[in-house]
């Protein structure tokens, strides 16, 4: 076994000898967000086809081509306000905010000129990446280490699947503890001594950080969206499960290249509602990537608020199947969307009461995209499949499920 970076496995084993075992929190932490030798904060992170792993952006422009008519249809949804923010967390390089930039700046100019781009980033060595990558639209972009107060829409794309987890079953906790040269686990009962620290009663603190980053966010957003793409499951599908990636594998442990190799953890959807609930936030919507970049794309062939449809072209359809299919990326991700303070815009500028939490037409194609959805969950026979987004996409379903049907044009 390849045990991975020397220094930071020193790090972690100081620490280890010092206090005795650690949280599995505490060692993803050092793991992926070691100052100077984590997975992301060094830069090794890698991306992509030739990288770790692969992600949507990851995939061509289209993803952030789509993702900026969510974007554009949400800011005419607030009233078209000037300074409109997009925060983005977990931006790795910035090719993500420049395909957004280009295809704002190309395709909707009076929401490009309304525009600012804010990069939250702790990391120095990733915030001169991203700088590079976004030169042309240095007028557009800011960078701070940390959320800040602001108005328009927080954006991820897996960023809760990365943050820290404790591995915890009923009373007991698997901690991380070192024997000879190796890495190993532990298994103690909460309750028993200081490093194994003692859960509180919430049934969610497994995920700390993930509650603390809701908190984070819904204190900081005045008005407007929080959209987080990621993957994970629902309460009653939920299984606390560690994936570790290096070179497109799936390694058999996290004690496997250390801080060479990607953690991370199915984001369990439920625990993020109920803390967002709890915040004050209202979920606007919850779907599989499927359907969310279908309601999108439906808009666009009518020639929705970026102009004409989405050229039949072979590198549009290439993207579009592996954005969408379901046995690629299009049922592996889900989209949560959450808002906070939003009322329909009326002419002169006033605001009618918060929306109400009505169920949607199911004549409405685009019930499933950010906008409609008023329920979090998919309930059975709910979902529907644009014929021609099919079409734009050039493939079929193998093994259609049951409960979907196709929505003639």
């Amino acid at each position: 076994m390849k045990l991975g970076n020397p220094d930071l496995i020193r790090c972690i084993r100081a620490e280890i000898d010092k206090q005795g075992p650690i949280s599995f929190a505490r060692f993803m932490h050092q793991a992926l967000y070691h100052p100077e030798h984590g997975y992301y904060s060094s830069g090794r992170c890698a991306i992509g086809r030739t990288g770790d792993y692969f992600t949507n952006v990851s995939v061509g422009p289209l993803y952030g081509q789509l993702l900026t008519a969510q974007f554009v249809e949400i800011w005419e949804q607030l009233g078209k306000i000037d300074n409109f923010m997009i925060v983005e967390q977990g931006a790795h390089d910035g090719q993500f905010a420049r395909d957004v930039l280009e295809s704002a700046q190309k395709r909707a100019p009076e929401f490009f000129a309304a525009l600012r781009y804010r990069i939250v980033e702790p990391f120095p060595v990733l915030q001169e990446r991203q700088s590079r990558m976004l030169e042309q639209f240095r007028d557009k972009v800011e960078w701070r280490d940390s959320l800040q107060p602001f108005l328009g829409i927080h954006f991820s794309n897996e960023l809760l699947d990365a943050l820290p987890v404790r591995l915890t079953s009923g009373e007991m906790e698997k901690l991380v503890d070192v024997e000879g040269d190796n890495f190993l686990f532990v298994e103690r009962a909460l309750s028993q001594g200081a490093a194994a620290s003692k859960l509180p009663s919430d049934r969610w603190a497994f995920n700390q950080p993930a509650l603390e980053w809701v908190d984070d966010v819904a204190a900081k957003l005045q008005r407007g969206y929080i959209i987080a793409i990621d993957y994970g499951r629902l309460a009653d599908e939920f299984q606390a499960r560690v994936q570790v990636r290096a070179q497109h594998r799936n390694l058999d442990s996290p004690f496997e290249q250390i801080g060479y190799a990607d953690i991370t953890m199915h984001v369990d959807w439920s625990s993020i509602v109920e803390r967002a609930r709890a915040n004050g936030l209202r979920v606007a919507g919850f779907t599989d990537q499927h359907h969310f970049l279908t309601g999108i794309i439906a808009e666009l062939t009518e020639g929705g608020s970026l102009g004409p449809s989405l050229p039949d072209s072979p590198e549009t359809k290439r993207e579009l199947q592996t954005l969408l299919h379901p046995e690629m990326l299009g049922r592996a991700f889900q989209v949560l969307a959450l808002e906070k303070n939003v009322a329909e815009p009326v002419k002169g500028g006033q605001l009618l009461k918060p929306k109400a939490d009505s169920a949607v037409e199911r004549s409405d194609r685009r019930r499933w995209a950010t906008q409609p959805i008023r329920r979090i969950g998919c309930p059975p026979g709910a979902e529907w499949v644009d014929a021609e987004v099919r079409r734009l996409a050039g493939f079929k379903f193998e093994r259609e499920p049951r409960d979907v049907r196709t929505v003639p044009r």
